[in-house]
Order: structure tokens, then C-alpha cells, then sequence
């Protein structure tokens, strides 16, 4: 397994580039370097889909910006 295929996986399990650095020996810098041209790799090769035809999409209720008025909340979902 070469070095970048360690940072792979290494960037696969979320680590920060400060711990890849730790776990390579390495200046922090060099490693979000490293990391830095994986996740542009990744993203390159990474394949767009176009949805077409018919699509399903459930309806999503958000409710925000309420903060203090619990009471105007209750009221709202008291109509759905």
C-alpha cells in the first residue's frame, strides 16, 4: 500500500490534516497538500448525474426563526 493510498483511506475516515501529518511524520502543511489534491482528484472523477422522467420528492415542513415565541409555533402547526 503506497503512502497515498494510506491517505485515501485515512481521508475516508474523516481524519483532520493534522492528524494525517501526525500519522505520516509530516509538516502539516505538506500533508493538506497531499489531502488537498485527493479531494480535487475525488471531486474530478466524480460522475454528474441528470435526473429525467418522472421524479417523486416528498413534501418537508421547516419551521425557523421562532425563537421566544413557542406560542406562535403551536398555533402554526395546530393548522397542518
Amino acid at each position: 500500500m503506497t503512502m497515498l493510498d494510506r491517505c485515501l483511506y485515512l481521508v475516508g475516515l474523516n481524519l483532520s490534516n493534522r492528524q494525517i501529518a501526525h500519522e505520516f511524520s509530516l509538516n502539516e502543511d505538506d500533508a493538506q497538500s497531499m489531502t488537498l489534491s485527493l479531494r480535487q482528484g475525488v471531486v474530478d472523477a466524480s460522475i454528474t448525474s441528470t435526473l429525467a422522467g418522472t421524479v417523486e420528492i416528498d413534501e418537508v415542513y421547516l419551521v425557523a426563526g421562532h425563537k421566544g415565541q413557542s406560542d406562535l409555533v403551536r398555533k402554526m402547526s395546530a393548522w397542518t
